[in-house]
């Protein structure tokens, strides 16, 4: 081999691994890139899901104040009965027979109860056939986190501070069609639903004192007493439940409540004859 061929060679061989070499440097440059670039996308996903956590805990921060409601002074509505408030009775006082409804305010089969057998009931109370005793629960807040449940039966002791009618009207309002939520959804956490809601009943619509009400919280504590006080009846495992003069009316199956007119009327019918 020539001298010439030799060197020609080695300036070759040098070449390659000159190429060679920035070709694994820019391999390693890139490596190096993407490690950076995607720790950045795990610093920035990181960030993010903190910045959901800390949202996600400003809307459930009324967590923390149905905390400080448990320790505050009870200030039960007007047109309440009992030590703590926690008897709601609506009708004539008076009435031989009462009907005890079992409801929680995020419950979709009492939305459904209520638009279904809301009317039969408002005129048998009108008739005086019976009064109806209110007993509200917010178990679904526990079963589905939020605060819906306990807010919304706060608001409604706001409107039985101003008048039973208005409450009766403003839980129909709330388990209207239109109105009521999905059962997952905490859309009665928000002071703002309750009052659009609220600006449809005449009686709530523009009332200042309901509004201050709503918003201050100034039924907290009493919402939080009638929950406990349903969660005393053992025997009421699901809502809506209703009773008769302490017996349940359910409907041809024996076990849930009645959900049709022709069903509750029967139902009725049959345990004022019993």
């Amino acid at each position: 081999m020539s001298k010439r061929n030799s060197h020609e060679n080695k300036q070759a061989a040098r070449e390659r691994l000159r190429a060679e070499r920035e070709r694994q440097a820019k391999k390693d440059r890139t490596r190096r890139q993407l490690v950076v670039g995607g720790s950045v996308v795990a610093i920035l996903a990181v960030a993010a899901g903190i910045g959901v956590a800390v949202s996600q805990m400003g809307k459930s921060g009324s967590d923390s104040a149905w905390t400080a409601a448990a320790k505050k002074d009870l200030v039960k509505p007007a047109n309440t009965a009992g030590d703590k408030g926690t008897e709601i009775v609506i009708g004539d006082k008076k009435a031989k027979h009462t009907l005890d409804l079992f409801q929680d305010m995020r419950c979709p089969i009492c939305s459904v109860f209520e638009q279904n057998v809301g009317g039969t009931i408002d005129k048998d109370v009108k008739d005086g056939k019976y009064k109806v005793s209110y007993h509200v629960a917010t178990f679904l807040d526990r079963n589905f986190g939020g605060v819906g449940s306990k807010n919304a039966l706060s608001a409604l002791g706001a409107a039985l501070n101003v008048s039973p009618e208005a409450f009766s009207a403003y839980n129909k309002a709330l388990y209207a069609k239109d109105n009521h939520p999905q059962e997952t959804k905490d859309d009665y956490a928000k002071d703002d639903v309750l009052l659009k809601i609220a600006d449809g009943i005449p009686a709530l619509k523009g009332n200042a004192e309901f509004r201050k009400n709503v918003e201050d919280g100034t039924f907290d504590k009493w919402a939080l007493e009638v929950s406990d006080a349903f969660d005393t009846n053992k025997d009421v495992t699901g809502t809506p439940t209703v009773k008769l003069d302490g017996k349940k009316l359910t409907a041809p199956d024996g076990k849930n409540a009645p959900i049709t007119p022709d069903q509750y009327n029967k139902a009725v019918d049959e345990q004022l004859k019993s």
